[in-house]
């Protein structure tokens, strides 16, 4: 049953509070800037802060979603939060608001496979408790905004309205570039797979058309703003240049999969996620699986390391959540013992 208005935004509140929870370190603890791996917040605390980026820092400064919503709160918290950082406040409220908004629809969408209430909520504790929302997306990076509106192009092709596409086109690619490629690879795998079921219907390709346009559109002038000789082509060169030319694709790729990043954030939930994919719609499987394999394409192309993980997580960090869910309630129904009393007991997932 579809909660209402009120239970909706105390189950949103209740992750917004857990996400703060979990970023709460990056307030007085440790100080992000300082952590090697990193290394990216230091463009992004700049931002916020008004401070001039440093000149190897200057290919971030088009990443400005979560940098530009976290300004007004900087400002209204300065000397304010006594040994609170107030850079990093700004941003973990922000970060904390896309992850919780991330966690709220996948308990929508869980909720509308399985028609399990206890799937659709140990979905989204999954989620929260991964490595990759505490030690990537609450710690002064801008993946969080990636992962919520790469779960809301999910949702809106879940629910049939594929003409909100081209305003999540913007708003991803004010987020980060690499938005652009997991959502234009997310979202054709699914129009793919759906396609074969049914008549080909070209108004959803041209939707699709539409976000992957208006998503380079947003950065090309956003690039050329910082530089004038800014382009998706330099940026491309340069992100490449910061590796180790003489190291083949092959290298990269597997050095992205046997960082120490990539195990602590896939290690349990890869091996239990496949266990139940097959029960889940085929469209979104595959369109994760499309994402993922962009994501590490870029991956290895940028000799990314442990950065790739950020990306994988943010193109099936959901759905491989929601799988394990249902695994694990479906396992401790079969044993006989009942985790939430009163709920499905076994869902027939569309």
């Amino acid at each position: 049953m579809k909660p209402g208005v009120g239970r909706s935004v105390v189950l949103w509140t209740l992750f917004f509070v857990i996400s703060t929870g979990l970023g709460y370190p990056t307030l007085n603890r440790y100080d992000p800037r300082a952590v090697p791996g990193l290394y990216d917040s230091r463009a992004y605390y700049a931002l916020v802060s008004g401070d001039p980026l440093q000149d190897d820092q200057e290919h971030f400064s088009h990443r400005v979603l979560v940098s530009y919503l976290a300004k007004p709160i900087f400002w209204l918290a300065k000397n304010h939060l006594h040994s609170w950082n107030p850079v990093f406040f700004a941003i973990l409220v922000v970060n904390s608001f896309f992850i919780a908004t991330t966690a709220f629809l996948l308990v929508d969408v869980g909720r509308r496979i399985t028609a399990d209430e206890a799937v659709a909520l140990v979905s989204a504790l999954l989620y929260l408790t991964n490595f990759a929302v505490a030690n990537f997306n609450l710690s002064g990076y801008v993946d969080s905004a990636v992962n919520c509106i790469l779960m809301v192009v999910v949702w809106t092709m879940f629910t049939e309205r594929w003409w909100l596409l081209p305003l999540w086109g913007v708003i991803g690619a004010l987020a980060k570039e690499t938005f652009v490629p997991l959502a234009a690879a997310l979202a054709l795998g699914w129009w793919l797979t759906t396609a074969r079921r049914r008549s080909l219907r070209l108004s959803q390709l041209a939707w699709i058309g539409a976000m992957v346009a208006v998503g380079f559109a947003t950065l090309i002038p956003l690039m050329s703003h910082r530089s004038s000789d800014a382009s998706l082509l330099s940026f491309a060169a340069l992100m490449k240049g910061e590796s180790d030319s003489g190291r083949a694709y092959l290298s990269g790729l597997v050095g992205c999969l046997l960082a120490r990043e990539f195990l602590y954030t896939f290690a349990w939930l890869l091996p239990l996620g496949v266990w139940r994919l097959a029960r889940l719609p085929k469209a979104w499987v595959v369109g994760s699986i499309c994402a993922a394999l962009a994501a590490l394409a870029m991956g290895a192309y940028d000799d990314a390391l442990g950065g790739a993980a950020r990306a994988l997580f943010s193109a099936s960090g959901p759905l491989l959540s929601l799988s394990v869910s249902l695994l694990l309630i479906e396992t401790c129904k079969d044993r006989g013992w009942e985790p939430f009393p009163g709920s499905v007991t076994k869902s027939e997932v569309r």
